[in-house]
């Protein structure tokens, strides 16, 4: 009994680390692949279900080793031939690119890469934190909450920028909210690693339409961070004013055409008549967020040195929060 739940515990068997290695090839046919020893998954105990995505599951989970509590996401791939096949360059670039932003108090961190030996299913281990922005504060809040809270994800952009990391997927539905009212940006499975300028990333819109920058609406693939500072300015926003600024029932082609016409009336109407009260300094940050040109939109750094952001810090606290797991 005591040898087999050692054994249970033990590395999985090693992976080869290239989508083909499931699909029946010899690994003597072509060049040699990377093999990883993953962690073990029997060292998790699955307790339920916590979010699910294009890229993934997300269960809530206890270490069986230290008793704590985790997030366990298993990463989506494909059947061939009855079983399931890991998609090991998706598992790469999260992982590095989540890795790379390691030690920031408002990204989600990572823990370790594991896999179940049964199934062949691959999960990212991460920090367990909470629900999300938009479950927990969906209504307006006050400009000096705001600011407590853009503050600490522009410095998780600057975070990730500084990392080469572009996100490309930033929306209240990616940040989370500890029990102490942290924020925490997470689900790095839209990610990316950045290219030099000018070279084309594969996907032009990997995220979610009313946080989409205008470049990536144009189909330019040969985007940059900006596309994350348009999303943190949507964000910004949807704060002040309880509701997404744009999208609603729109297309790709109809928001385009939309933001090319009318994004400066559109700021003038929030400014002047939604939010007659909100600060010169304010208006100044959401609209160099939302600057339809990307290399007049505002990088991370340049925020934070603002005069909005760069008065004395006041710690955001959230009255009648209440945590959704004890």
């Amino acid at each position: 009994m005591a040898s087999s739940a050692v054994a249970s515990r033990k590395r999985a068997a090693p992976y080869d680390l290239e989508p083909r290695a499931c699909c029946g090839s010899s690994p003597a046919s072509g060049p040699k692949r990377r093999r990883y020893n993953f962690g073990s998954a029997d060292d998790y105990e699955r307790l339920d279900v916590v979010g699910q995505g294009a890229f993934g599951v997300v269960l809530r989970a206890r270490d069986r080793r230290t008793g704590k509590v985790v997030a366990l996401k298993r990463l989506i791939g494909a059947d061939e031939g009855g079983r399931f096949a890991p998609d090991f360059d998706a598992l790469r670039v999260e992982a590095a690119c989540q890795h790379a932003c390691r030690g920031h108090p408002n990204i989600v961190q990572i823990k370790d890469v594991v896999a179940d030996a049964k199934t062949g299913d691959l999960f990212l281990v991460l920090e367990f934190v909470g629900s999300s922005l938009r479950d927990e504060f969906p209504r307006a809040h006050p400009e000096d909450i705001v600011r407590a809270m853009m503050r600490p994800l522009v410095d998780a952009a600057k975070k990730m920028h500084a990392s080469r990391v572009i996100h490309r997927d930033i929306k209240p539905e990616n940040i989370l909210v500890s029990f102490s009212g942290q924020l925490k940006i997470c689900d790095f499975g839209a990610a990316t690693l950045m290219k030099p300028a000018g070279k084309p990333y594969d996907l032009c819109r990997p995220g979610t339409l009313p946080y989409t920058s205008p470049e990536q609406l144009a189909g330019n693939r040969c985007y940059g961070p900006a596309v994350d500072m348009w999303a943190l300015g949507c964000i910004m926003g949807e704060l002040l004013t309880g509701a997404p600024l744009f999208g609603g029932d729109m297309t790709e082609e109809e928001l385009l055409a939309d933001l090319s016409a009318n994004l400066d009336d559109q700021l003038n109407e929030l400014f002047y008549d939604v939010l007659p009260e909100l600060s010169p300094a304010a208006r100044e940050v959401l609209s160099g967020l939302l600057a339809f040109d990307p290399e007049k939109r505002l990088t991370a750094s340049e925020a934070l040195e603002h005069r909005w952001f760069a008065e004395e810090p006041k710690k955001a606290e959230f009255p009648g929060f209440v945590p959704l797991f004890g």
